[in-house]
């Protein structure tokens, strides 16, 4: 009996010195991979402000002048936007004024009728689909500007401002970076007719606009 209660003493002490042994031995586990850095999604919400530039053509629409074709506008714009978006899932809404300078003219117009748009300016609701840094949109709102009429030949001048005008449009955005947006831009914008100072007739302009935009997030 004492001999197998030896041989089992010596049976147990000779397991655990192999545990023991084992425990010490080196792991054969890989090494612990470090944990992949995730940057965070990019949001679109937020102020922001901008320059653009572009081109703009368009009519003229006049009532109670008597001739025949006032000719059509075209020339340069170019100007600045700030407004501020509010991201919600996929969705983007966001409001947005801007002011242009611009050169929309007539002409000389042979010397009969010339008209002349040397500023205008918009404000704006905006709703857009946001694909992570990539944005179309469309655009509308209230328009504003001015229209200069002369009639050259007899030294005849008149400045209305127009503040009942409307614009649409759309547009294609991208974040290049967390702060810096590019963008191009269409609008369509109809200033109104109103009557001519000191005369019987009523003249306005509509005209479109493709621009290129440059806007800084904060």
């Amino acid at each position: 009996m004492k001999k197998y209660l030896l041989a089992s003493v010596a049976v147990l002490g000779l397991v655990a010195a192999g545990a023991a042994s084992a425990a010490d031995l080196p792991s054969r586990k890989g090494p612990v991979a470090a944990p992949m850095y995730v940057p965070p999604a990019f949001t679109w919400t937020g102020f922001y402000v901008g320059a653009n530039a572009g081109y703009a053509w368009g009519n003229v629409n006049s009532s109670g002048f008597q001739v025949t074709n006032t000719g059509d506008l075209d020339g340069f714009v170019g100007g600045g936007q700030v407004g501020y978006n509010y991201q919600m899932g996929q969705f983007v809404l966001g409001v947005e004024a801007d002011i242009q300078g611009a050169d929309l003219s007539t002409g000389s117009n042979l010397g009969l009728v010339r008209v002349k748009t040397d500023y205008f300016g918009t404000v704006r609701a905006r709703v857009g689909v946001a694909f992570d840094r990539f944005m179309p949109y469309v655009t509308g709102g209230w328009a504003y500007g001015n229209v200069k009429t002369s009639i050259p030949a007899l030294g005849f001048s008149a400045d209305n401002s127009h503040t009942g005008g409307f614009a649409v449009g759309g547009g294609l955005e991208y974040a290049l970076t967390n702060n810096i947006i590019a963008g191009v831009e269409y609008l369509y914008v109809d200033l109104g007719e109103k009557r001519v100072q000191n005369t019987g007739a009523k003249i306005g302009t509509d005209f479109s606009v493709v621009r290129a935009r440059l806007s800084y997030k904060f």
